[in-house]
């Protein structure tokens, strides 16, 4: 479902809208990286448009938002409308129907790409980008590697993904708390073209992290209540706060025996179920977390999904948190 607000570049002849995963490191890198592979190697007389897309209950796509002349997804679900011209993602969950993966796999463009085995979909697009089209990939290498490191949660321990130093993540906490529509649109351009750390000096984004850190302070003691371990499964609910952005390694730093954690959480939009595991745990997770999402509608990776209800589903997610944690719990005691 298309997010209000867009950001419009200086007109030029064609124009592109680009459509990426709202609230989301990568899904902002990736916008950011299409652009500039885009403007380079296919044409530069371009107008982008950047739009935000949701995961949400219900539908995701509205046919009537790609006007584009160009119109390019990326970092989230497959849509066969063909009006799609571009299209990059990496999720497992990646098609909601098998009439979607079909229709992507009769696609002869050369202008539509998955690959689930990559950490994020900004290196997927770099790599595809270089090879197939001759971009250099060098000039926004520290964006790919924080994105690899972020979206395939490679920090070295648990509290170096609590602690919040790098620029990277700062930007990940900006990214993922904004509640306003003109935000992301306005600092994808700079992803694709500025060093992190000067992005974070930027008078539009500066501002906004002191509350946030302190936010995320707060949210640790938070969590550290409302979290019950047994069976090697994790589970909390704070749909009766406004913590939705949360950290989502916080658990793992405060438990760091677990293997799996289930969360229940509330936003202006949705109540969202997360499902996790824990990139640190005593014994490898092996359920496949991605499967068991896409029975409730959902999806995402092997190590990492979600599902989202609409809000007056409330009761219907909690149901669906208790099952997936009893479902978790059992794995762990059956040692699966």
């Amino acid at each position: 479902m298309l997010r209000a607000g867009s950001y419009v570049a200086e007109e030029q002849d064609l124009q592109v809208r680009v459509f990426y995963h709202d609230k989301c490191f990568d899904g902002a890198s990736s916008a950011a990286l299409f652009s500039r592979f885009y403007g380079e190697r296919i044409r530069n007389d371009v107008n982008f448009i950047f739009t935000g897309l949701l995961h949400r209950a219900g539908a995701l796509f509205n046919e009537n938002d790609f006007t584009g002349d160009e119109n390019a997804i990326v970092d989230f679900k497959y849509s066969s409308s063909p009006k799609i011209t571009w299209w990059f993602d990496h999720h497992e969950s990646a098609f909601l129907s098998p009439a979607d993966a079909a229709h992507f796999e009769q696609d002869q463009s050369n202008r539509k790409f998955y690959d689930p085995d990559f950490k994020s979909c900004t290196s997927f697009i770099a790599m595809i980008a270089e090879q197939r089209f001759g971009f250099n990939p060098g000039p926004v290498a520290e964006l790919v590697k924080w994105t690899d490191i972020i979206d395939g949660a490679l920090y070295a321990d648990a509290r170096t993904a609590v602690e919040m130093r790098e620029p990277a993540m700062k930007l990940t906490m900006v990214i993922e708390a904004t509640q306003n529509p003109e935000f992301l649109p306005r600092l994808i351009p700079l992803l694709a073209t500025r060093p992190l750390a000067e992005i974070l000096n930027e008078p539009f984004v500066a501002p906004l992290l002191p509350p946030l850190l302190e936010r995320h302070q707060n949210s640790i003691g938070i969590l550290k209540q409302r979290t019950e371990l047994k069976d090697g499964t994790l589970f909390f609910d704070i749909s009766d706060l406004e913590l939705e952005g949360y950290n989502k390694f916080v658990p793992y730093y405060l438990q760091p025996e677990s293997i799996y954690s289930v969360g229940l959480s509330k936003s202006t939009f949705r109540v969202k179920v997360s499902v996790g595991s824990n990139p640190w745990a005593p014994s490898e997770p092996v359920v496949n977390l991605a499967r068991i999402c896409e029975r409730y509608g959902g999806g995402g990776h092997a190590r990492v999904g979600a599902i989202s209800f609409d809000l007056s589903q409330q009761e219907a997610a909690r149901k669906a948190s208790q099952e997936i944690v009893q479902e978790l719990r059992a794995a762990v005691r059956e040692g699966k």
